[in-house]
């Protein structure tokens, strides 16, 4: 299952801003409230497209370029969730079967949205889960596999949310964005080069699993350790090679955030903004809060990426407590959970 090829031009994310007009919004951008910050931090809040989530964006625009002839044998993906709920979303508006692989650990606020959009979830382990996206889909499944980070429609569709940013704020002094696979800190870099050239982008990571700050480090991707947290969006055992060149030209390097950190940002945007960001995207505000490399005055934007965070978990973070990981069983009330495939 060979990957795409990955170069994303400026065109192709124009063409996909046409697509998914009507399907996405334009998000709104604000400054963030945020008293003590060492800049002006302004927040680009992608948790309130249609699905809580910028991945709408990619999804749609992949979509709309497949090749109807193997959408007709239905669409899978690998994700967390955020992408799970673009592909259905995507894949019920064409009238196309979905099937979605998830980790197990993939909280039940994700697996009911994949429910409702009619897509049909398939739980594996983490690691097994996470060879789905290296290795581009999964050898049991059948129709037409998007991946989630690597295909170059996702990143011109994630690429527009870069244009957003330079259209509406000027002077930006940098960007940070939730560092998970890539697809939306390289799409939204993308962008910048063309249309705001100077502007560095960070990817912002948690200390659980931190593989692009590992990958820096070492010159190359290199496996690390994950650990589980209530930080599901990001984080994973390594940097997916075909994004490496992608990743390491095209962003200013990686902000690693504690869980603590996360939970303190997810605060300031829940009680200063009346928001509600899930822990990917509080691991860029906290990016932001804490000060970048570089970067000590003008506007700091902060990509909010999605809002889809466990209602006790953000009730757990709002009273000024830590959320413990859970460990899920594969049974979920309120989801459609397929057994694991066949190998």
């Amino acid at each position: 299952m060979a990957p795409n090829k990955l170069p994303v031009t400026l065109n192709a994310i124009r063409d996909a801003g046409s697509r998914i007009a009507g399907v996405a919004i334009r998000s709104p951008l604000l400054r963030l409230d945020a008293p003590g910050a060492p800049t002006e931090v302004w927040v680009k809040l992608e948790c309130l497209q249609p699905i809580g989530s910028f991945k709408v964006r990619g999804a749609t625009n992949a979509m709309a370029l497949a090749d109807p002839a193997l959408l007709a044998r239905g669409v899978y993906t690998g994700s967390a969730g955020n992408m799970a709920q673009g592909v259905a979303l995507a894949a019920r508006r064409r009238g196309v079967p979905c099937r979605v692989i998830v980790p197990e650990t993939a909280p039940s606020t994700k697996l009911d949205a994949i429910a409702r959009l009619g897509a049909t979830a398939v739980p594996l382990p983490f690691d097994e889960w996470w060879a789905v996206l290296r290795d581009h889909g999964h050898p049991a499944e059948d129709g037409h596999f998007i991946h989630p980070v690597s295909d170059p429609a996702v990143i011109a569709g994630n690429g527009t949310v870069g244009l957003e940013i330079a259209d509406e704020l000027s002077g930006v002094r940098a960007v940070v964005v939730p560092y998970g696979g890539g697809g939306l800190s390289c799409g939204i870099a993308a962008a910048l080069r063309e249309v705001a050239p100077g502007v560095p982008v960070y990817g912002a990571e948690v200390e659980t699993a931190a593989p692009f700050a590992a990958a820096l480090a070492a010159g190359r991707p290199v496996e690390v350790q994950h650990r589980a947290s209530f930080v599901d969006g990001i984080g994973s055992t390594g940097v997916l090679q075909e994004m490496w060149p992608l990743a390491s030209s095209l962003l200013a390097g990686s902000v690693v955030a504690s869980i603590e950190e996360v939970c303190a940002a997810i605060r300031v945007l829940g009680a200063g903004a009346h928001v509600v960001a899930e822990g990917a995207a509080g691991a860029a505000v906290a990016a932001a809060l804490g000060g970048l490399p570089g970067v000590e005055d003008g506007p700091v934007v902060a990509v909010v990426s999605g809002g889809n965070i466990d209602p006790q978990v953000f009730r757990t973070i709002m009273q000024g407590r830590i959320p413990r990981p859970r460990r899920r069983a594969r049974q979920t009330i309120g989801c459609t959970v397929r057994d694991k495939p066949d190998r």
